[in-house]
């Protein structure tokens, strides 16, 4: 039976998890990290499961995989893995994996202050600022988030009819802000939320299966997170979100790929312009600096250049076991 040995950093941004495998992590074909997530997904989503799901990880664990660049004018690439699957891009996971990595050594960037990230959606551009051994902070330019559709409909079985946008950030997200029969995400609890996202997701990527594809990458498609809105609970705050991921998470953080999509909604139905901040807040009241760079276009959909800023924070050190010979070698899930 083989036995495999995976040494691990642990971190978390703005309270959500971010596993770093600093060893251990499978070798990739592939000229991208598309094509390399995909080679993930063929022949190791073992590794994901077995170190995401129980019993070495939870439904909120999420973690990456550090790997060469493709083109030497980089640094480095990187392979996002939770719960929910291998995303094409995380924006928490980036905050968390370039604080764990630039703190434990494990990047070096060509030019201080600057990392050139390269990640299965596309090349991200990321700043930070480090004193004495600390990031501070971690700013990424994401990939050209975009709308992809606006005032869908759909009656579900607990809160009747629900209208609802779907935006781009990363990955596709259905965007639900306060209306009759969802008056904000204030009103429920967390477990009411994963339990409405879940019967929302299946009847959207039901009702809409080949809608939502992107157009340079069409291994980018469907709608895995749901984004309910609310009220802010600071004063200073601009807006407030729970996104749903997985099977049965809800996220800690803001979700940067998410603020990224609800920016692109913001800028499509103008409440939001070119250079003004977004400080968005998430569930537990964490919270990210927004900010649109720039317009871009998606093919041919309108986009915006999106920036997220937070912070991360080490917490722990782990050397995981997966042995084939023991119960649950990929894992499980309860709920």
């Amino acid at each position: 039976m083989a036995r495999h040995l995976f040494k691990c950093i642990d971190g978390h941004t703005a309270g959500n998890p971010v596993r770093v495998v600093a060893e251990g992590g499978p070798d990739l074909q592939g000229k991208n990290m598309s094509e390399k997530r995909g080679h993930f997904l063929r022949e190791f989503d073992w590794i994901r499961r077995g170190l995401m799901f129980e019993p070495r990880g939870h439904d909120m664990m999420s973690g990456s995989i550090f790997y060469p660049p493709s083109d030497p004018a980089n640094d480095l690439g990187i392979l996002f893995i939770e719960t929910s699957g291998c995303l094409p891009m995380c924006g928490h996971g980036t905050i968390g994996s370039i604080t764990i990595g630039l703190e434990e050594g494990l990047i070096r960037p060509k030019t201080p202050g600057i990392v050139m990230l390269e990640t299965p959606a596309g090349l991200v551009r990321v700043r930070y600022e480090i004193r004495d051994g600390k990031v501070l902070w971690v700013a990424f330019t994401n990939v050209p988030a975009y709308v992809a559709a606006t005032d869908l409909e759909l009656e579900t079985s607990e809160l009747g009819t629900l209208r609802f946008d779907v935006a781009y950030g990363g990955n596709f997200y259905a965007i639900v802000d306060p209306q009759p029969n969802f008056p904000g995400l204030e009103t429920f609890r967390a477990s009411e939320l994963i339990r409405f996202s879940r019967e929302l997701r299946t009847l959207i990527n039901a009702r809409y299966p080949d809608r939502f594809i992107h157009p340079e990458d069409r291994s980018i498609s469907g709608v895995s997170h749901v984004l309910w809105a609310g009220k802010p609970l600071a004063k200073d705050s601009t807006a407030r979100n729970a996104v749903f991921y997985g099977d049965n998470a809800i996220d800690r953080s803001p979700c940067g790929t998410g603020t990224s999509a609800r920016m692109a909604q913001w800028v499509h139905r103008a409440r939001l312009r070119v250079g003004e901040a977004f400080l968005h807040e998430s569930f537990i009241g964490s919270r990210f600096e927004g900010r649109v760079l720039a317009e871009a276009r998606v093919g041919e959909v309108p986009a915006i250049v999106p920036e997220i800023r937070g912070s991360a924070w080490v917490y722990g050190y782990n050397t995981l076991v997966i042995d084939e010979a023991h119960p649950f070698p990929q894992g499980f899930q309860v709920l």
